[in-house]
């Protein structure tokens, strides 16, 4: 087996991997370089299609200010956001976007060459940056990779997933394992700084506005590892994406649409939020994703509907040219038709446990972006606050490894050497149907742990769980990245239920038929590998 040593391994290349790479690459002495691996091809993963845009508290804005995007965030997170962590995020917002236009970013202006800010739900001012209207995303990850693609220090890894961590006998990271899924290999990477930055896990359920790639690959690795995994009970489902019962992935249909006046409303065109929060269409994310699932199991509805047609169709084009282009394929001219959209799981806001700078409870071992809890987004994230904690957190990574040793651990332990011993096993010679066990861990999610739970759903879940797992027994290796990619499903599936069972109260997007009061004490739900279930703590 191959082995290879690098100053930092990052996994994972949306816009918090390629911004790490970046900022370290930028800020630290990289003596043996930097890696970094993507299962898919560079610059392919969730971010690269986030629609809404980013968060800035600009200090141009004068409407706007630090204070009022955290108490934004706070009430969108019912009562478990970090305020200090939405305070630090909130005043770095103007000097990581000021940064990310010396990366060559392009965010749309008017014709003053002003900044065009928009609005979105929940907050109380305009502060959304765009990027190509509703491409922010791939605006600022293109701009990424090219820059990612010019820097000597970066070497990068395509079609490789990361199968182990190499945690030595002092809990203390010291690389990890990896599989080429092109040439079947698997290699050996020693390094003192290995970063998560793998996404989210929307692919658990049978609708999500999310790509194939997002499996929960990173939350999986770290909690093999034993480190403290926050949250999973929380699954943001959007409330309005694409309704087109051939597709199961849901193409988004951005909040910022909303934000400019788009109404919810039956096929008849009349409206129904406001009979369910005083801010209707712009209330928090739960509260409408709720409402439209409501109104479709009361009324037997595939889906409601989204009325924008009091725009003109030169404003949408201009404002919304990939939606207007997409829905169009579809047969729907937004200027003219009403939309049809369904709730699709879309965001969560658990994941690895961490502070500001990415440090999990593992040494050495960090985690950024959607991967990551660092306690911002609470029970239910603020729209467009994903995107900046993304470059916040990347900043602040590679601000602290600065101040940190990056040479390649020498020697290895004897807990590092078994662990990488044991992949020198044959394959097993099961042939498994992958497709399939995907599609029924995503049923059992859908149906079981989805927008509305109880507890016999989430018992029923865990059952069907266990039952599913022996068809795909635990094993040492496996024949490729999709089989991995279905072994991380698996873990992360547990761990949402175990967490979901736990919460005994509805907070923000986790809501309980059984228990549909919030709890007094807002505190977080913790579990560690080996322990029988998951902890409270404040």
């Amino acid at each position: 087996m191959k082995h290879s040593e690098y100053s930092v391994v990052i996994i994972g290349s949306g816009i918090a991997g390629q911004y790490a790479a970046l900022k370290i690459s930028q800020s630290s002495n990289l003596n043996d370089g930097l890696l970094l691996i993507t299962k898919s091809k560079l610059g392919e993963s969730n971010s690269r299609y986030a629609q809404g845009g980013i968060v800035a508290v600009l200090d141009e804005n004068e409407k706007d200010s630090t204070s009022l995007h955290v108490n934004d965030t706070l009430r969108a997170g019912a009562g478990l956001s970090d305020g200090n962590i939405a305070k630090i995020i909130s005043e770095c917002s103007n000097n990581v976007i000021k940064d990310l236009l010396n990366f060559g970013v392009d965010f749309d202006k008017d014709e003053n060459g002003n900044f065009y800010l928009t609005m979105e739900a929940a907050h109380s001012v305009n502060r959304i940056l765009h990027s190509g209207g509703d491409a922010t995303g791939r605006g600022i990850e293109k701009a990424l990779t090219e820059n990612v693609l010019k820097d000597e220090n970066i070497q990068v890894y395509e079609q490789t997933v990361a199968v182990e961590l190499l945690i030595d006998a002092n809990k203390t990271c010291k690389g990890v394992i990896v599989f080429n899924d092109l040439t079947q290999e698997y290699e050996v990477i020693h390094s003192s700084a290995v970063v998560l930055a793998t996404g989210g896990f929307g692919q658990l359920y049978k609708y999500t506005t999310n790509l194939s790639l997002a499996t929960g690959d990173g939350v999986a690795l770290a909690y093999e590892a034993g480190a403290v995994v926050q949250d999973m009970e929380f699954v943001q489902f959007h409330p309005t994406a694409l309704s087109i019962e051939s597709s199961k992935n849901r193409f988004l249909i951005s909040e910022a649409v909303r934000g400019e006046g788009a109404k919810l409303v039956y096929k008849n065109g009349e409206r129904f939020m406001d009979k369910y929060h005083e801010l209707a269409e712009l209330a928090p994310r739960d509260v409408v994703t709720r409402a439209i699932f409501n109104e479709m199991k009361e009324h037997n509805l595939k889906n409601v509907f989204l009325n924008s047609t009091h725009l003109s169709k030169d404003v949408l084009s201009k404002r919304f040219p990939t939606i207007s282009r997409l829905c169009a394929k579809n047969g729907i001219d937004i200027s003219k038709d009403f939309i049809p959209v369904s709730p699709a799981a879309h965001y969560s806001m658990g994941g690895v446990k961490t502070n500001i700078e990415g440090q999990t409870s593992i040494k050495g071992l960090y985690a950024i972006g959607e991967v990551a809890s660092t306690g911002l987004h609470g029970a239910n994230r603020l729209a467009s606050n994903s995107l900046l904690e993304c470059v916040v957190c990347a900043y602040e990574l590679s601000d602290f490894l600065t101040f940190t040793n990056l040479d390649f651990p020498s020697q290895m332990d004897k807990t590092i050497k078994d662990a990488i011993d044991k992949y020198s096993c044959d394959l097993p010679e099961d042939d498994y149907d992958v497709e399939d066990l995907k599609q029924k861990i995503q049923d059992i999610m859908w149906n079981y742990v989805g927008i509305l739970r109880d507890e016999k759903s989430l018992l029923t879940a865990k059952e069907k769980l266990a039952e599913l797992r022996k068809e795909f027994p635990v094993q040492i290796k496996y024949a490729n990245k999709r089989e991995y990619e279905l072994r991380n499903m698996f873990i992360v599936a547990n761990l949402i239920v175990d967490c979901a069972i736990e919460r005994k109260e509805s907070r923000g997007a986790h809501y309980r038929l059984d228990y549909t009061k919030t709890m007094e004490e807002a505190v977080h739900t913790q579990i560690v590998k080996g322990e029988k279930e998951p902890v409270f703590v404040k």
